[in-house]
């Protein structure tokens, strides 16, 4: 560790580990882009990112540095020697060539921005590190989220041939103008997915209602009244989360089949709210504490009931909390699958999910299952980051008093 004190040591192994970074994201980027063959040069990245790390850390002024990286990394590409092995068209390869070539000269110089080329205090040490694992981070968690989206919404787009033909090929064929919607066609023509939509979105509002009708009541009792078991009451929440679904999906089989429940669209909506209003009385009872509590025994002094002082004055002031739960509660109610798939058999009355799940079978081309995928996923994607400001808001709300 003494020797990463120096910008000699430090830049040349940061360097070399951020082109193998670089090399990989971009080859993968361009095989699900183009369909060609693209794979990091571990080796070749070692070498030339070492060499660009101590470039970048040389006593020069930074666009001389940028363009002289660029230009070894660019030409190394163009000669086979590149940090990227490449078995496809000449377009493809000085496209990828140019592109490494920039990203890396900008990229390394600046994570090594006033870096020295000699001995580094530890600020400068922790500085450069810290800028090399922060541009990590972001690619990483990145290609996370969106390598599985893109993969599941390219699959959709494409025919059965396709797929068998080259299944990792997740370039598209644009010449075939709206037929490259044929299965989100399909979905809805013959699998009957308008009416799973619409059963999932006004069970989810249901869910919704029902779970702040209880919600709201039980939080505000607990931060704002004084009854005998108020703290055990408060603490005991969550234990339901302590059991897992599955312990009780045999039970509340059995329960609705002999009430009469299973299979019904009632029965989903009655054991949605059993699932969502525990980590709504504990989200608003956090926020209810965080809210001063003159601002109600002034309503009561004016001549306000509690009711009143609940419904004028503390709903409008919990907003954001309710906005964030309502939220919260939707996204669990539209994705919920075990209690669905346990419940539901009649394909009238399926869910979202259900409908979904029933498209996972070798009978039923694999676009289909991915194009019923990107149905689910997109509302509540839209939905979320519509609505991420109350999000966001409605779960800091609280935190210091709660």
């Amino acid at each position: 560790m003494s020797l990463l004190r120096y910008g000699y040591v430090s830049g040349p192994v940061i360097g070399a580990i951020w082109l193998f970074v670089l090399a990989t994201t971009i080859s993968v980027t361009m095989s699900f882009a183009t369909g060609d063959a693209f794979r990091p040069a571990l080796v070749s990245s070692l070498v030339l990112g070492a060499l660009a790390g101590w470039i970048a850390v040389t006593p020069q002024n930074k666009t001389t540095k940028i363009a002289m990286i660029s230009a070894l990394v660019f030409a190394t590409s163009l000669t086979g020697f590149g940090p990227t092995v490449m078995q496809s068209t000449a377009t493809s390869q000085g496209f990828v060539a140019i592109l490494l070539a920039l990203v890396m000269g900008w990229s390394i110089v600046s994570i090594m921005a006033a870096v020295p080329f000699g001995s580094l205090s530890r600020h400068e040490m922790e500085e450069a590190w810290i800028r090399f694992l922060t541009g990590f981070g972001y690619i990483f968690f990145t290609a996370i989220v969106l390598i599985p989206f893109y993969v599941m919404v390219m699959t959709s787009l494409k025919s059965q041939s396709d797929l068998l033909q080259n299944p990792l090929d997740f370039s598209l064929d644009f010449d075939k103008g709206a037929a490259l919607f044929r299965s989100y066609y399909e979905l809805f023509r013959d699998f009957n997915f308008g009416t799973y939509m619409w059963t999932s979105f006004y069970v989810s509002v249901l869910t919704v209602l029902i779970t702040l009708a209880f919600s709201i009541p039980g939080a505000y009792a607990v931060a704002r009244l004084n009854f005998r078991g108020q703290k055990a009451f408060s603490r005991s929440i969550l234990l339901i989360y302590m059991v897992p679904m599955i312990v009780l999906a045999l039970p509340i089989y059995i329960a609705f089949s002999v009430t009469g429940l299973r299979n019904t669209v009632i029965g989903i909506i009655l054991i949605y709210p059993v699932t969502t209003i525990p980590v709504a009385l504990y989200m608003l009872q956090g926020y209810f504490r965080g809210l001063p509590p003159e601002v109600e025994e002034a309503g009561l002094m004016d001549g306000l009931n509690r009711l009143q002082v609940i419904w004028k004055i503390t709903l409008p002031l919990a907003l954001p909390a309710l906005a964030s739960v309502s939220l919260y509660v939707f996204m669990i109610a539209w994705n919920e699958f075990l209690l669905a798939f346990m419940l539901l058999d009649d394909p009238s009355k399926f869910t979202l999910t259900r409908g979904v799940a029933m498209l996972n079978s070798s009978e039923i081309p694999r676009e289909h299952l991915m194009a019923g995928a990107v149905i689910a996923t997109v509302p509540v994607m839209v939905l979320f980051l519509g609505l991420e400001k109350f999000m966001t808001k409605g779960l800091t709300a609280g935190s210091v008093k709660g």
